[in-house]
């Protein structure tokens, strides 16, 4: 194994909960309500996708850029008071770190929303970061795990990749990665090279570097 890459929304970071949230708000200033099973469709998608879907839903004819404006708003004061990591998050990250393994952030929020976060867990923790404004294919095309492996110099077959949603686990396995998936908001099927688990508290290097060897 040469590396190990993180998604973050719902699998290093509890914000699930934060964009259901501000979705839900900006839906009711578009007149219209929001539910989980609308969560669902978008959960592990970008940010263009889920204000596309908030538009063509609520039939408003709002500008995408100010109901993208608005969702960052929303979510940035939340976030202002800081986010809690998933249970098990930030002792598999520091025995990670602790081995010398090189790490990436791979994430489909964009720029500003990584680096609010990441004033919580940690820029250092990271060689390289890989946001929604890096790429010009979301989750779950494989391109953000491919960028986040040619940043780190690695290659994609030698990484271990982290992620909660399908979309997140569709776009690493295709990329090459064995994942780790801890499903948050939709269950993720078994696969080869996939293991599947309740809880990064269930996971360690040692389940990493097997996982990698095959």
């Amino acid at each position: 194994m040469e590396a190990v890459l993180f998604d973050m929304d719902g699998l290093l970071v509890d914000t699930e909960k934060y964009w259901f949230q501000v979705e839900t708000d900006v839906m009711r200033r578009l007149g219209h309500g929001w539910t989980a099973e609308d969560q669902e469709r978008l959960v592990g998608g970008s940010m263009p996708a889920t204000v596309a879907y908030m538009l063509r839903v609520s039939g408003s004819s709002r500008e995408p850029d100010e109901i993208e404006r608005w969702m960052h708003e929303g979510l940035f004061a939340l976030l202002e008071t800081g986010v809690e990591m998933m249970p098990g998050a930030a002792e598999l990250l520091a025995e990670v770190r602790a081995e010398g393994l090189p790490t990436a952030l791979v994430t489909s929020s964009g720029r500003p929303v990584a680096d609010a976060v990441l004033a919580t867990v940690g820029r250092g923790n990271f060689d390289a970061v890989v946001t929604g404004d890096d790429v010009t294919r979301f989750k779950p095309d494989p391109e953000p795990y491919l960028l986040a492996a040619r940043l780190l110099g690695v290659s994609p077959q030698r990484c271990a990749a982290l992620e909660d949603s399908p979309n997140g686990v569709t776009a690493a396995t295709a990329a090459g990665c064995a994942v780790v998936a801890v499903p948050s908001v939709l269950p993720v099927p078994p696969a080869p090279g996939r293991l599947i688990v309740e809880s990064l508290k269930q996971v360690g290097v040692r389940t990493l570097r097997e996982l990698v060897g095959g």
